[in-house]
């Protein structure tokens, strides 16, 4: 599949690249970092990266070129990092696109695109984006480029948790490895990932001294509008929280709720229950021990909480 990627790549002089709306280390470092290797070593085509930006990570990338110039053109390639489904793309015109890629890690929601390669074993997209580098430097002779291995390397930075996380292999730290020949500094990227500001602080105090802790082992934190209106922070930024109590005793998974006009985003996080079908069951989706849903109102909160119960009652390490 690599191999076929490649070759559709190289037949497009016009690609438009998109990932998932509200973007993440990522999504936006998969995304703007395989931008930035066509560009280097195909400086004839035209690279579009579509999507809105995300003011709290523009230290690593923004949006270059708009949809319409896609349009413009007589044929265009999309590719679409970072996203299980076609609803999360965060774009539309992607639909008139001659050919599409999908490149994910993601159990597959849907299946989408002419050439679909997803890899539920990689830790990231990104993660991904460098092994198709690699074979792109075997076969045809590709360069990588400090830029590209900075925003790569943020990528699987983002969501191995600075290489916590389970999902990091073997193959996860030879591949950020390929990324770390280049000189870029990464002890910066991880300044800015994880430094807070005052205000991101003082909440974090407030979801601490609120936040509950079942019998089940499941944890529960919830963040109301006027909680975040108070300490002027964005539903975006407050992500940033969503690991707050994970080092207390006896924690299993946990579930964060941020109150939005007319619903709650659902955060889900695990230590060993698998919570993906738990997402997939309240419009959302994700990875067996990190996923995203939504609830409409109070009765699907209490839902998402109980279904939680179960999952880590059940659950023998």
């Amino acid at each position: 599949m690599k191999q076929r990627i490649l070759q559709t790549i190289e037949r497009y002089s016009v690609i438009g690249i998109y990932r998932h709306e509200k973007p993440d280390p990522d999504a936006l470092g998969s995304q703007a970092g395989i931008a930035a290797l066509m560009q280097h070593n195909y400086p004839e085509k035209k690279i579009y990266t579509i999507g809105e930006d995300e003011p709290s990570l523009s230290f690593l990338a923004e949006m270059q070129g708009e949809e319409e110039a896609l349009t413009a053109s007589d044929s265009f390639l999309a590719v679409i990092c970072d996203t299980a489904n076609t609803e999360r793309v965060d774009g539309e015109k992607w639909q008139c696109a001659d050919y599409v890629v999908k490149i994910d890690h993601h159990p597959e929601v849907e299946v989408y695109g002419q050439d679909s390669w997803v890899d539920t074993k990689a830790s990231s997209t990104s993660e991904m984006i460098i092994d198709l580098f690699l074979t792109a430097r075997e076969d045809k002779g590709w360069e990588m480029t400090t830029q590209a291995a900075r925003l790569l390397y943020a990528g699987i930075v983002g969501d191995t948790g600075r290489f916590q996380f389970s999902n990091t292999t073997p193959q996860t730290l030879e591949l950020a490895a390929e990324a770390l020949r280049f000189p870029f500094d990464p002890t910066e990227l991880f300044t800015r990932f994880y430094e807070s500001d005052e205000k991101l602080v003082r909440l974090k105090g407030e979801v601490l001294q609120q936040f509950e802790l079942s019998p089940e082992g499941v944890g529960i934190a919830r963040l109301t509008k006027e909680m975040l209106e108070r300490y002027d922070i964005s539903i975006n930024e407050s992500s940033a929280l969503v690991n707050s109590f994970s080092e207390t005793k006896g924690l299993k998974a946990w579930v964060f709720f941020v109150e939005q006009d007319e619903n709650y985003r659902v955060r889900l996080r695990s230590k060993g229950p698998a919570i993906h079908h738990i997402a997939a069951a309240h419009d959302g989706g994700g990875h067996p021990m990190a996923s995203g849903a939504k609830a409409v109102d109070e009765q699907e909160v209490q839902a998402v909480i109980q279904e939680l119960k179960e999952v880590c009652r059940d659950y023998q390490a």
